[in-house]
């Protein structure tokens, strides 16, 4: 029997019997023995169709459908690339996609109605870091100097504080100074804010309960949507002086020679949550078994995707570089996700966790991520109303959903697949981060105190002030 043939059986054995394990295959035969290891009941939904949209960080997706671990758990999906990130969230929401690679905004906007209101849950955090902002050529020599420098190259990171003298001159002599971020309730959003408004620019309010969704009020950068692919060419036009976008698009700017990528993620907050894999709430009670099944194949990939300290990632950068997923050349994935990242066109540094997909409990979904979302919210007026601290944990719970991811991790280590070190304490722990420190303004973050948080920053709303 050919490999093919015998790949085929299997498939119909598995779908025929609905119980037990496929354990040993034989001279062509097939041995069933009793249920899973974990308990797990079979996926009530095999056929799956996921969206994502072109950037690196999709990569558990493409590695848990290249690697078979979907197939290994019973599961027969389809990728798909999407427009732009409100066509990928309505498409979940409607049930032409089962799940997808979302902003790890967009389910927290959706469940507290911020654009369009819907149920949306995750159970699976898809990487750490990823992001980074640019500028064009004529921005970053203005920029340059106010940069302190050591050995001719700039010390990093860069804060905001060198581009606000570009941003005054902008302002004096009445030109908008404009940024591009991927969607309103983006990482790339609040990220660009919190990097502009550590140094001093003011990057603008929303006003929903006045009607005004631009959030440009009272902004010295004028912020707007931009699909990630079409960043590196709406700033090479014009339309934009700089951006904040995961990868490969600025290292695409690198690369084409059109702009400079002057702050990482990382360096504004250290190994910073970025995207999440999201289901309706509907789908999840409808399909339980079938989403820790989902949970458990992306952990798997996000394992293989940080194991032996990256050995994988050039394999990893081959997979993404085909049309069907990023479908960027190879050196321009490679530049970030193999460890390394050039900012100016040369000056290339190590950045070894610039991409982390599993260490750092990076694939968790914490709650105190998911309530620094919200009160970046309602810092930059996206929530009109102040929010009592009850409030933004009330919302965490019922969007992360760690119990799930849970059933998931337990289920890989009884199967010998992963190892419970590599995971947090599942009895004891809480769903909060220690207090954190890493951010480019030395603000701390506690996220059992969201309020107190909101006080600490100099530009943005707070306790009962709105708009």
């Amino acid at each position: 029997m050919t490999n093919l043939k015998l790949l085929s059986s299997l498939k119909r054995v598995v779908k025929s019997l609905r119980v037990g394990v496929i354990s040993t295959v034989l001279s062509g035969s097939v041995i069933v023995t009793g249920v899973s290891a974990q308990e797990l009941g079979w996926p009530e939904k095999e056929e799956l169709k996921f969206g994502f949209i072109k950037l690196t960080d999709m990569a558990p997706l493409a590695v848990a459908y290249e690697k078979g671990y979907f197939e290994e758990e019973g599961l027969y999906v389809t990728l798909e690339a999407q427009a732009n990130w409100k066509v990928l969230l309505d498409r979940v929401i409607d049930g032409q996609l089962d799940g997808a690679h979302m902003l790890a905004g967009q389910p927290l906007g959706a469940t507290i109605g911020y654009g369009t209101k819907a149920d949306i849950i995750t159970a699976f955090s898809m990487d750490l870091n990823g992001n980074a902002i640019t500028v064009s050529n004529d921005i970053w020599k203005e920029m340059k100097k106010h940069v302190p420098h050591e050995g001719g190259k700039p010390v990093h990171p860069i804060s905001a504080d060198s581009l606000k003298p570009v941003v005054d001159d902008f302002k004096s002599k009445g030109k908008p100074f404009k940024m591009g971020m991927v969607f309103p309730v983006s990482t790339h959003n609040y990220e660009l804010r919190y990097w502009l408004a550590a140094g001093g620019i003011h990057p603008g309010f929303y006003a929903p309960h006045k009607g005004d969704t631009s959030g440009q009020i009272n902004a010295d950068a004028l912020l707007s949507v931009t699909p990630p692919p079409q960043m590196p060419s709406t700033m090479e036009a014009g339309t934009i002086h700089g951006y904040c976008v995961g990868e490969p698009w600025n290292q695409q700017a690198v690369f084409k020679g059109i702009g400079v990528p002057v702050v990482t993620d990382y360096e504004i907050w250290k190994n910073n949550p970025e995207k999440v894999f999201g289901v309706s709430k509907g789908w999840a009670e409808k399909y339980p078994n079938t989403h820790v099944r989902v949970v458990k194949a992306m952990i798997r990939a996000a394992m293989w995707l940080d194991e032996n300290n990256n050995a994988n990632r050039p394999e990893a950068v081959k997979i993404l570089a085909k049309s069907q997923y990023v479908g960027a050349d190879y050196e321009v994935i490679a530049n970030s996700m193999t460890g390394t990242f050039e900012y100016e066109k040369g000056d290339k540094r190590d950045v070894p966790d610039f991409n982390v997909f599993f260490r750092y409990n990076a694939t968790y979904p914490f709650y105190s991520d998911a309530i620094w979302y919200l009160t970046q919210m309602r810092r930059w007026g996206q929530i009109s109303e102040p929010k009592a601290d009850s409030w933004y944990k009330d919302i965490a719970k019922q969007v992360y959903r760690p119990d799930i991811y849970a059933q998931a991790a337990k289920a890989l280590i009884a199967e010998g697949k992963a190892k419970a070190v590599d995971f947090p304490e599942f009895a004891t722990e809480t769903g909060f981060k220690p207090a954190q420190i890493h951010f480019i303004d030395n603000i701390v973050y506690d996220g059992s105190q969201p309020n107190a948080y909101l006080e600490k920053f100099a530009i943005g709303l707070k306790n009962d002030s709105k708009i």
